[in-house]
């Protein structure tokens, strides 16, 4: 039928998705505002952040403009990433709608839902799950990613226990009350810390990743809480069907494997994991035993630096996804500035087609000089747009439903801003478009768009991860 009245959330397949249409082939409608968490915490400004409505419509009197702010009832939360109450995991389903922001709080543990269904450019909140319910219900606190499920329900990954511990376990928000049902996993069984996850039921698994114990990433990056096994190494691989921890692949001693991303074709076995710290991307696989392994496809070698925290500069792999027809994969490198593009075809052996730098550590003019590199010639210029230089590094992206426009903001953690990019806490950060050839691979940067947040009413804020209303390449999984 031409219509699909009863199909609930998001689309049947991600290439349907790409063409932005739940049931015929034309190209569907582009992106007109995308939602951005803005931080105040750790700025010095006594603000509670905020979700930020952002105006992307070229066509629109408000381009790149702010349109609306829905500020938090608490101060430094931490809002961070973000996820849906229903997605393509639910198509099919007529009763469910994506009318549900769920934006949980890293350091505060707080979770909102915000209700984006009854004014979309204008979002409200509609609960607060306080942090006293995760604590009691799951035992678990600094809740990051949340990914809908097909049953309805939501699942949030979180990164320690109430104390400040790590501990990689998950908690169940019911999906019409949004009250914590408890915890996902079952058994005693779990991984010493957590951070992001994907799921996989057509081959029983679920894939979450390590980032650091929270009481010692909360206030910055110490290199030798590496050495002291603080920060995050493993794959943790679940039992889809039984909640249970299955395997652990590791991938080394300070790799730090942060974005997880399947494949977005539901059949595939395979898929890539980011590692801030080695600056390593590796492929994960369903191996013939029916277990998973990792290898590495990809690797930004470290530049010898002069007047940095270590003599070796990482790239700093933080932000990781895959256009919905699993061609390319982009990644930020937050420390050494660029963007990448890779085809990955052939996924065991990508190809760099597009590479951007949009700021970072290394450039030209700055406190860090550069003694070897074994990629560039010159140490980058700094990134000035619409006049403005540029403070910070690329750090979250977001890639439109049809792979032509992404976007771009520069915060990582508020902590972290502070201590490696000063000047971006007292300027604010941006989100950039640049402009994707999606047929021979290239990345060039849309010199029309740029959203300071520094210039936002309550002073400069920290921009982090982007969402659009309808679902994108990060949020939506399929069955």
């Amino acid at each position: 039928s031409a219509k699909c009245g009863a199909c609930g959330p998001g689309y049947a397949t991600p290439l349907d998705a790409m063409k932005g249409n739940k049931t015929s082939a034309s190209t569907g409608p582009r992106e007109e505002i995308v939602y951005v968490p803005c931080i105040y915490r750790n700025t010095g400004i006594e603000k509670p952040d905020y979700l930020a409505t952002v105006d992307v419509d070229p066509k629109s009197p408000h381009y790149c403009q702010v349109i609306h702010r829905l500020p938090m009832p608490h101060l430094k939360d931490e809002l961070h990433h973000s996820g849906w109450n229903a997605c393509s995991s639910c198509f099919g389903d007529a009763a469910k709608k994506r009318n549900r922001l769920i934006l949980p709080s890293l350091i505060s543990s707080r979770v909102y839902v915000v209700d984006v269904g009854t004014d979309m450019r204008a979002p409200r909140i509609h609960k607060v799950v306080e942090p006293v319910e995760l604590f009691k219900t799951g035992n678990v606190a600094n809740p990051h990613t949340s990914h809908c499920l097909g049953t309805g329900e939501i699942l949030i990954s979180c990164l320690g226990d109430p104390s400040g511990n790590g501990k990689g376990g998950f908690v169940l928000l019911d999906g019409e009350t949004f009250e914590v049902k408890g915890n996902w996993e079952k058994g005693d069984k779990f991984p010493p810390l957590g951070y992001d996850f994907w799921y996989q039921p057509r081959h029983n698994v679920l894939m979450s990743t390590e980032w650091g114990v929270p009481k010692v990433l909360a206030d910055g990056f110490n290199p030798a809480d590496v050495e002291e096994g603080h920060y995050g190494r493993r794959i943790n691989v679940w039992d889809w069907s039984s909640h249970t921890y299955i395997q652990a692949i590791d991938l080394g001693k300070g790799s730090v494997p942060l974005e997880i991303r399947f494949l977005h074709n539901p059949a595939a076995a395979e898929g890539f994991v980011g590692c801030a710290l080695s600056g390593e991307v590796h492929r994960f696989y369903k191996t013939e035993k029916g277990d998973w392994a990792a290898e590495k496809v990809i690797e930004v070698p470290r530049k010898k630096v002069q007047g940095w925290l270590l003599p070796d500069m990482p790239g700093l792999i933080t932000d990781i996804l895959i256009s919905l027809d699993d061609r390319f994969l982009y990644f930020s490198n937050w420390l050494h500035g660029d963007i990448r593009q890779y085809d990955i075809s052939d996924t065991r052996s990508p190809k760099l087609v597009g590479q951007v730098f949009l700021g970072g550590s290394i450039v030209q003019g700055g406190p860090v000089t550069v003694v070897e590199d074994k990629e560039l010639q010159h140490q980058p210029e700094p990134f000035v747009i619409k006049g403005k230089r540029v403070p910070g590094g690329p750090q979250m992206i977001q890639l439109s439903l049809d792979g032509k426009r992404l976007y771009v903001t520069s915060s990582l953690y508020s902590a972290w801003d502070k201590q490696f990019y000063p000047d971006l806490v007292k300027a604010g950060s941006v989100m950039l478009q640049i402009d994707v050839d999606t047929e021979r691979g290239g990345l060039k940067v849309n010199e029309n768009f740029l959203v300071d947040f520094g210039k936002e009413p309550d002073g400069p804020a920290l921009a982090h991860e982007i969402r659009y209303p309808g679902g994108d390449c990060t949020s939506d999984i399929w069955l």
